[in-house]
């Protein structure tokens, strides 16, 4: 069982089920949970270092005031999370969250310094990545459909094997970013230009 206010280290928690549950200021460093259900959880002011998530259940969790560094998800659900509402320094994220096969649809990223992220084979649907820095950002084989991007920075981001984005390159920054046909067909659509089959 997890306390609240509690600082727990090098611990693997394995099936714990704490759906609707109000977690402050808890600190969580090298721990693992496998297994596990937080939907609809809060974990306020919580600080999360060096933890691995796999196939968890985190739909809807509430993040107010939470730090993350050198976090994983994996094969996990982290659905409808309001990311913004996290503490982030005002550097950028070091290594700060990553997802790995998990299905993150519905969340809200936007504004945030995001650079290096890495968000792999994993269902991203209606996204906010509005105004936020994905620079360098890994989005390899990830679906893609219906998120925002609008003023993002993509500099050097690998979208190769990602699918179904929809990225305006006069609205956002693209140089130097990876993509893979026929998925990058779909950056000529929003210009003022005519394409001709021949």
């Amino acid at each position: 069982m997890i306390c609240t206010g509690t600082y727990y280290t090098d611990q693997v928690f394995k099936e714990v089920h704490l759906e609707q549950a109000h977690l402050v200021s808890n600190e969580f460093h090298d721990c693992t949970f496998d297994r596990c259900s937080f939907v609809e959880a809060t974990f306020q002011g919580c600080r999360f270092v060096n933890c691995v998530f796999q196939h968890c259940d985190l739909s809807l969790v509430q993040v107010p005031d939470c730090s993350f560094a050198a976090t994983r998800f994996e094969s996990s659900k982290v659905i409808g999370v309001n990311w913004t509402k996290a503490h982030w320094p005002a550097t950028r994220l070091w290594d700060s969250i990553d997802f790995f096969k998990c299905a993150i649809s519905h969340s809200t990223f936007i504004g945030l310094n995001l650079r290096r992220i890495q968000i792999q084979d994993c269902v991203a649907m209606d996204v906010d990545f509005r105004e936020s820095d994905l620079s360098q950002a890994d989005f390899t084989g990830t679906d893609l459909s219906d998120s925002l991007f609008l003023a993002t920075d993509l500099t050097e981001a690998d979208l190769s094997r990602a699918r179904n984005y929809w990225i305006d390159p006069s609205q956002n920054a693209v140089k130097k970013a990876k993509f893979s046909l026929p998925e990058v067909m779909s950056l000529l659509y929003s210009l003022d230009i005519v394409l001709v089959e021949e």
